[in-house]
């Protein structure tokens, strides 16, 4: 079973949902996906929130492995995203030499502000924690006394591991920075991370028709259907 959770904030809430639908369309095994939602977490996560945070789900995704009691895998993934191919094959990817893979983005944002106005902080490792797959008996230290006492950075840049050995690579396809990075089609989850095509300011970014078209479908209900 591949196990998923996904970044709410109920700002975006159209974009957990298309993203959903996005991965069940494609996905050739069967797949669990649960929303990171911070009112669901209770007591759990109690740390207010920073102006510097863009969303709801900034810090709150590091409790993954907590929620799986630090038992097997996990994937986590921002809600701004699509998938255009098999889940499958980026879970296969597992390895257990690592505590947790990311796609090793290297890069400066090209924008100082992003959706909804918030700011856009350049920070060495950005957009690593955006894409998790977390082997969470190996991120023990990830408790909810550290996750809620930690700095952003240390969290973001991986601090809570003892050797940064443990962080493997996942090739760039699974986490395709809508905006930064040049359109392809070889792109298996892109990244609306400058903003989603659900904000009028972004509905014509690349892969804005893909967004589209999995929102229709999600939508779809077969005619042939009727109630009894």
């Amino acid at each position: 079973m591949i196990r998923v959770f996904i970044g709410f904030d109920s700002r975006e809430t159209v974009a957990f949902h298309v993203l959903s639908h996005s991965i069940h369309a494609h996905a050739t095994e069967p797949v669990t996906i649960a929303p990171l939602a911070r009112r669901q977490l209770g007591p759990l996560f109690t740390r207010e929130r920073d102006p510097l945070q863009s969303t709801d789900f900034s810090i709150s995704r590091f409790l993954t492995p907590y929620l799986c009691d630090f038992h097997d895998w996990a994937l986590f993934l921002d809600c701004d995203m699509l998938f255009l191919d098999d889940i499958a094959k980026l879970w296969a990817l597992r390895d257990d030499r690592y505590a947790v893979m990311v796609v090793k983005h290297d890069y400066v944002p090209k924008d100082d502000t992003k959706f909804l106005g918030a700011v856009q902080t350049p920070y060495a490792r950005k957009n690593w924690s955006s894409v998790m797959l977390f082997n969470n008996a190996r991120c023990r230290a990830l408790t909810p006394a550290y996750v809620n006492s930690a700095t952003g950075l240390d969290l973001h840049q991986f601090k809570w591991l003892d050797d940064e050995a443990w962080i493997g690579e996942l090739p760039p396809r699974w986490n395709h920075l809508i905006g930064e990075y040049p359109y392809t089609p070889d792109a298996g989850n892109v990244h609306f991370t400058r903003g989603g095509p659900y904000f009028d300011e972004y509905r014509d970014s690349d892969y804005a028709a893909h967004w589209f078209a999995a929102r229709d479908a999600a939508l779809r209900v077969d005619p042939r259907m009727r109630s009894s």
